[in-house]
């Protein structure tokens, strides 16, 4: 059992379809650093003299990613002409960005601010759709023991794209003027257009809504009909808690840092380098393990490491500026973020049904706001009150909620969440579908 377990992971991962998912992945990170709060964007307003404050109102060009679940039935509702339903939407969202993009250098910030502002708006629109129909078609396309690795590699690819737009976007700019380096970055892209057109084909087994009333109304019905009101409710608070523990200590760890004594650069270097690496590893840690022991079991244990990663912060408040301990906690930290933030999307992944997955993913994901953007708020009150060493335990002991949670969302013996959607193996057309790879599934 043990080598089929181990081969299990490797078979996750080999699957032709996670080439697909990592590039797709890139694309749908490709955009964040170009507008907004992205750091390609913030440089170029800086470098043309825009005021702090304009570039901080800059900042709500982000909203169509928090309210895309308002537009996502219409990509559930409607099958484009080609490619099908959800290789058709990125299609068609991926031409409209790499022609957005590509249009971002036309405009000057002392001289068209507006113009130049409502561009990006629109990049953000299509940036969101995007995401909308990627999230759908990565839930189509995977198998149960595929979600961990499948979230895993579209995350590392989200991850490669903002390594590459916020640093060779600061290299080129360095030579270029900052028009011309969005005119480059654009053309970036085609690898999301080349990877639509090589994907496998979700088999789509379940008739897209009849009407867009039915797209709107249904997932709702669905989700609630599957998993009971009871339970429902209780599979959207454990959304909104699961990453609350290390959202908590995230909001606070810079600042922790810098109060403590390291320099900006100190801080930077590791968050920028072994923090973001750590990540990465965790994240791929996350899709080998659920490949492996099954989403439930994962669950818990990511669960549980998070939680206990913040002693690292615990231990570096009381022992103060330790450059050791500094890139142990960051380490440790970054390492658990990976781990729990690919277990949540497969999570709301095994949620979702295919015939309504880019709306359910899209309501579902927006849970996860609310733990990062508004749970957190009283963050700063609680660390300037209590003290770094009351605050940081106070994170370890938030995530014991979601723990208690577990055992009726995702129970320990179970193999598959409670209110999950049971997913076929055969989940892709033609000769690459992982049904004819043999089912990876391993008794739990």
């Amino acid at each position: 059992m043990k080598n089929t377990a181990g081969s299990s992971s490797v078979r996750a991962f080999a699957q032709p379809k996670m080439a697909a998912l990592i590039f797709l992945g890139f694309a749908s990170g490709l955009p964040f650093n170009l507008i907004g709060n992205g750091k390609a964007f913030q440089a170029w307003m800086t470098a043309s003299d825009v005021d702090l404050t304009k570039i901080g109102l800059f900042s709500m060009i982000g909203l169509p990613y928090s309210l895309k679940f308002f537009w996502a039935p219409v990509l559930d509702r409607y099958v484009p002409p080609i490619l099908g339903r959800r290789r058709g939407w990125l299609l068609i969202t991926q031409i409209i960005l790499l022609v957005a993009i590509a249009a971002m250098s036309l405009h000057d910030p002392k001289t068209g601010l507006q113009a130049l502002a409502l561009n990006a708006i629109f990049i953000a629109f299509f940036s969101a759709s995007q995401d909308i129909a990627g999230d759908a078609y990565r839930t189509d396309v995977l198998t149960d023991r595929e979600l961990g690795a499948g979230a895993a590699i579209w995350v590392l690819g989200y991850r490669i794209a903002l390594l590459v737009t916020g640093s060779l976007s600061f290299i080129l700019a360095e030579r270029l003027s900052w028009g011309t380096v969005y005119l480059l970055l654009s053309a970036l892209m085609l690898v999301g257009i080349v990877a639509t057109f090589l994907a496998p084909e979700p088999v789509d087994k379940e008739t897209p809504p009849r009407s867009l009333g039915e797209a709107i109304a249904m997932p709702f019905r669905d989700f609630f009909n599957r998993a009971g009101v009871g339970l429902g409710i209780g599979v959207l608070i454990f959304i909104v808690l699961y990453k609350y523990s290390d959202a908590l200590a995230g909001s606070m760890t810079t600042p922790f840092l810098l109060k403590t004594g390291f320099t900006q650069t100190e801080v930077g270097v590791v968050f920028g380098g072994a923090g973001l690496i750590a990540t990465i590893l965790g994240s791929i840690a996350a899709g080998a393990t659920i490949a492996r022991l099954g989403l439930n079991k994962s669950l818990w244990l990511f669960a549980i490491f998070q939680a206990l990663s913040n002693l690292t912060y615990y231990g570096l408040a009381l022992a103060g500026r330790n450059h050791t301990y500094m890139v142990a906690a960051i380490v440790i930290e970054n390492f658990g973020v990976g781990l729990v933030s690919s277990a949540l999307v497969a999570y709301i992944m095994s949620m979702c049904n295919r015939r309504f997955s880019a709306t359910q993913f899209a309501l579902l994901s927006s849970l996860v706001a609310a733990s990062r953007d508004v749970l957190v708020a009283p963050g700063g009150k609680i660390a300037e009150s209590m003290g770094w060493p009351t605050f940081f335990m106070i994170t370890v002991l938030a995530g014991l909620p979601c723990i208690a949670l577990l055992p009726i969302i995702a129970p320990w013996r179970g193999e598959l969440p409670r209110g999950a959607v049971q997913r076929s193996d055969d989940t892709t057309a033609g000769p690459e579908r992982s049904g004819e790879l043999g089912d990876p599934g391993i008794p739990s």
